[in-house]
């Protein structure tokens, strides 16, 4: 086990796969107290057996919908009560409606801004009094569509969420900042998970978003992103706040 992270609270929004498991295992890994939650709650207990079994600590609530603010607030009154301080908030959990303009319903709409928009800020308001007394780094997880369209994905939801989580992201690391609480966002590209494992195996889905990874079409992992995750929050990120990091094969850059 490494100490990157050794001593420090995480939450962890979504541990019941996928990049939420292998931020929570990495960060476990690197001494961190993780505390979990995921509507899951097969794949969370899951993702908490494992940690536990590897030798890092950590406890989880589930099923926890934090888009829920009822449940924003409980999962940080659990990490309160478990380990008596924050000092990471990593907001990745998300749920969201794919649709082009023509067929997203107002139903849709709204469910995708809740499952984008309010899900962060309601941990972030719920963890805001404890980070704000000794600071900390909030993650926030974005996405490359919050800053690009692609050919083959109706994410106009989506697009206008994570676009919204970043926007976020810029305003609380500005009034966070003289508390000494950090914020900055990752933006995913196309990584290899349950949800897009059936899409990359449609052909016409999947040639067009190749063709947007610069490294020989490489699909990212989730532990791409949980490096990522790891440094920022790291104490070697001490001076890295209000930025947005590409996580994406090179997707945005061209």
């Amino acid at each position: 086990m490494g100490n990157r992270l050794q001593g420090k609270v995480a939450i962890i929004t979504g541990i019941g796969s996928g990049m939420g498991r292998a931020a929570a295992l990495l960060f476990a890994n690197e001494g961190a107290h993780v505390v979990g939650c995921d509507v899951n709650e097969a794949g969370s207990r899951e993702t908490m057996a494992t940690l536990v079994a590897r030798g890092g600590s950590g406890a989880a609530l589930h099923p926890r919908d934090p888009s829920e603010p009822a449940d924003a607030q409980a999962l940080i009154d659990f990490a309160i009560e478990k380990f008596g301080r924050i000092d990471i908030l990593y907001n990745n959990a998300a749920a969201v409606h794919f649709a082009s303009i023509e067929d997203m319903t107002h139903e849709m709409w709204r469910a995708t801004m809740k499952g984008e928009l309010d899900i962060v800020f309601n941990a972030c308001k719920a963890a805001w009094p404890h980070l704000k007394r000794q600071g900390g780094s909030i993650i926030n997880c974005g996405s490359v569509s919050g800053k690009i369209a692609y050919e083959v994905l109706p994410a106009l939801a989506h697009a206008a969420g994570k676009g919204g989580v970043i926007a976020m992201t810029h305003q609380l690391a500005m009034e966070g900042g003289p508390h000494g609480i950090r914020a900055n966002s990752i933006s995913p590209g196309l990584v290899r998970t349950g949800a897009t494992e059936a899409l990359m195996a449609n052909p016409h889905w999947f040639g067009p978003m190749k063709r947007k990874l610069m490294l020989d079409g490489a699909v990212g992992t989730p532990e791409d992103v949980a490096y990522c995750a790891l440094y920022l929050a790291s104490d070697e990120a001490k001076w890295v706040t209000g930025a947005d990091f590409a996580i994406d094969g090179g997707t945005t850059a061209w």
